[in-house]
């Protein structure tokens, strides 16, 4: 494999000295240090981009191809951006992706987010699946986001309390995630997506959710590796010592609110403001870029995220690392997952009207704790997220797969 070549000098002097040890060191030392070329195909919340500044930190080649997942204008190397799906956007799509693909070879590392990694259909992600895995030395396939595996599981209401999919067991689809569960169920995102995880060199995913669905299958080449999150690019905010109001931070996406809950956590939090109207402020934005949300972001005491994840994603860590409290998932099952037995700073609520205004008002009737509660946040992120950490965690893993 390209990323274990030994340059001649270094195996001239190790058969010269006869040592096996100095060997078995100079090897680990001419593994570490050699320059991995790494491409990231495909963006989800910022993770690609954030993965490449730990992996360029470290001293690899990386590109990241994505579109920037679309309107939070991501930061990438190259950009591929369908603007619509009309004849000449499509044309010039395709285009731009052909100029592209002889570039995309020889590459150490392929990581792709999901089968649908290009806004192509399923049959055209396949060829370019096929081009990739021929002509690069090992592709990883990213468990970031709705596949197949992960709505099997949702469907058959057997192992998660609650999902996207349905608020509680006993309840109908949400919104029209319906369509969502049935495309992934059928033919042929579900066979591109068996194809690429069965022949993909390993599978990473980023939460708690999207790991159990593979790991009954494919256990052996399955990993969980954290979200990265670049503590620098977030600088704590100043915490205030006297909190007489509490300002909440709501960011909704624009036609998935029902999809992340955040049309009902938004109902409620505005049900809490009119208890407590001196006591509770509330800015809400849709569909802003990146950069313009996290500026807004630091406005705020308390971000409002999403309802039906059992583990915390980029929005909230991203707010946690400035110092923000996060009112997210965060099941007992996820602590456990990740070994966390004492710091747990995060708001989880449940499905669950009552439970999250109950949680809301607790937030308000205790603010004198919002200081600590913020420092904690920050500090769960350090350990956890750090983006070098993590960076180093997916090096590992793809050497060993």
């Amino acid at each position: 494999m390209s990323y274990l070549r030994v340059h001649l000098n270094f195996v001239r002097d190790c058969f010269e000295n006869y040592s096996i040890g100095k060997f078995k060191r100079a090897l680990r030392q001419n593994i570490s240090t050699y320059i991995m070329k790494i491409l990231l195909l495909g963006e989800a919340s910022n993770l690609h981009w954030t993965l490449a500044e730990g992996l360029r930190a470290l001293g690899h080649d990386v590109t990241v191809a994505s579109n920037g997942s679309n309107w939070m204008n991501n930061q990438r190397d190259i950009s591929l951006i369908r603007n619509s799906h009309n004849v000449f956007d499509s044309i010039k799509y395709i285009g731009n992706i052909l100029r592209y693909l002889p570039h995309f070879t020889n590459y150490d590392i392929v990581q792709i987010k999901n089968p649908i990694f290009l806004d192509l259909k399923p049959s055209k992600n396949k060829l370019i699946y096929k081009f990739l895995k021929a002509n690069n030395q090992k592709l990883f396939l990213d468990a970031l986001a709705t596949d197949y595996y992960y709505a099997l599981l949702c469907k058959n209401k057997n192992f998660f309390r609650y999902s996207d999919f349905y608020p509680n067991k006993e309840s109908e689809i949400v919104g029209d995630r319906k369509k969502v569960m049935d495309n992934w169920l059928s033919s042929p995102l579900k066979d591109l997506n068996i194809e690429i995880a069965e022949n993909s060199n390993g599978i990473i995913a980023c939460l708690y959710e999207y790991y159990v669905p593979y790991e009954n299958i494919y256990k052996e080449k399955l990993a969980y590796i954290p979200i990265p999150i670049n503590i620098s690019n977030h600088k704590p905010k100043s915490i205030k010592s006297n909190f007489e109001q509490v300002n909440f931070f709501i960011g909704i996406q624009h036609n998935r609110a029902a999809d992340k809950g955040t049309d009902i956590l938004y109902e409620v939090l505005q049900e809490v403001k009119e208890k407590y109207p001196k006591e509770c402020q509330i800015k809400k934005v849709v569909s802003v870029p990146l950069q313009q949300y996290n500026q807004i972001m630091y406005e705020s005491d308390v971000l409002i995220d999403q309802l039906y994840s059992y583990t915390p994603a980029t929005n909230a860590l991203g707010a946690m690392a400035k110092g923000i409290i996060a009112v997210s998932g965060a099941e007992p099952e996820y602590y456990d997952f990740i070994g966390e037995h004492d710091l747990k700073p995060i708001i989880n609520v449940l499905p669950d009207r009552n439970d999250i205004f109950k949680k809301l008002e607790n937030l308000i009737l205790n603010r004198a704790e919002i200081p600590l509660m913020a420092q904690n946040s920050r500090r769960f992120v350090i350990k956890h997220h750090d983006h070098i950490r993590v960076a180093q965690q997916y090096l590992d893993f793809w050497e060993s797969h």
